[in-house]
């Protein structure tokens, strides 16, 4: 789906890579993240003078994504620029270094999915919240505080901490 015709572009240039990846895609498994909806990818490709290959356009998706303090479902938008170089792997000091990546010199196609893969991680927010006042889940009874008030007590000191807190009352 994400893959780039190298002798089309040889011949035209520049290709315009534009993909609609469903949500449950399997370049998608592992993540962390749902999708709501497919994820947009919109790539200019192009031939830099030194032989490079350059990609450079957005990724756009809806996030599915678990609020960190009291695990409702955010929702959130996602509007990444994003720029990728390649080079053949015989070009001279060639090396993957993640700023460059390596495809084979005699292919006939350039697999875009993972490289974009890596730079949607990279762009990904990992610690949501669903409201900068959400006051989380109990801890001891795991009732969510924003829709209900649960009756748990404070918890009890910990007897380790006394002779500190003695000096503190002085």
């Amino acid at each position: 789906m994400l893959r780039l015709d190298l002798a089309r572009l040889g011949r035209e240039g520049t290709v315009q890579v534009d993909a609609r990846v469903p949500a449950d895609d399997p370049l998608w498994e592992g993540l962390e993240v749902s999708f709501e909806g497919p994820v947009e990818v919109l790539l200019r490709v192009s031939h830099a003078g030194s032989g490079e290959i350059v990609a450079r356009g957005t990724v756009r998706a809806t996030l599915l994504q678990e609020c960190r303090r009291c695990r409702e479902p955010v929702r959130s938008r996602l509007g990444e620029e994003l720029t990728m170089v390649f080079v053949p792997s015989d070009f001279p000091e060639a090396e993957d270094d993640g700023d460059v990546r390596l495809f084979k010199a005699n292919a006939a196609e350039l697999d875009l999915g993972q490289p974009v893969r890596e730079e949607l991680v990279l762009t990904i927010e990992p610690y949501v919240v669903c409201d900068p006042e959400c006051r989380g889940l109990c801890p001891r009874c795991g009732a969510n505080r924003n829709t209900e008030t649960c009756s748990c007590t404070e918890e009890e000191s910990d007897p380790r901490w006394d002779a500190l807190r003695a000096l503190k009352e002085e």
